[in-house]
């Protein structure tokens, strides 16, 4: 990855358990650096497979802003932190938007 790919903005997806989880998660990766901001979503209905049985469960979504260069030791970190065995974590480009929001991101994670 070049250096200007490093310093790509991304947006980080996963879920919690429930809020408090969520705002555990996202108060220690704040306060790390690893990621700009952190959106807690209100509880949502999710449906899955885990170890072939279909699973029910609330849960909260969260969305992280970072950069390209941080999306690996987010990852890590989720994992560490995670009630889950296997959190759901994936991240997605950020293709557009207002730019000064996304520069923001991207120092921000840096700091």
């Amino acid at each position: 990855m070049s250096a200007d790919a490093d310093k790509e903005p991304r947006l980080i997806y996963t879920t919690a358990s429930d809020p408090a989880e969520a705002a555990r998660l996202c108060d220690a990766l704040v306060e790390e650096n690893l990621v700009a901001c952190a959106n807690i979503l209100g509880p949502m209905a999710s449906v899955y497979r885990w170890e072939g049985e279909i699973q029910r469960a609330q849960e909260i979504a969260v969305i992280l802003k970072t950069s390209a260069d941080r999306v690996a030791r987010v990852s890590a970190r989720l994992a560490e932190l995670h009630s889950y065995d296997c959190p759901c974590v994936v991240a997605l480009p950020i293709v557009g938007g207002h730019q000064p929001f996304i520069d923001w991101i991207v120092d921000e994670a840096e700091a």
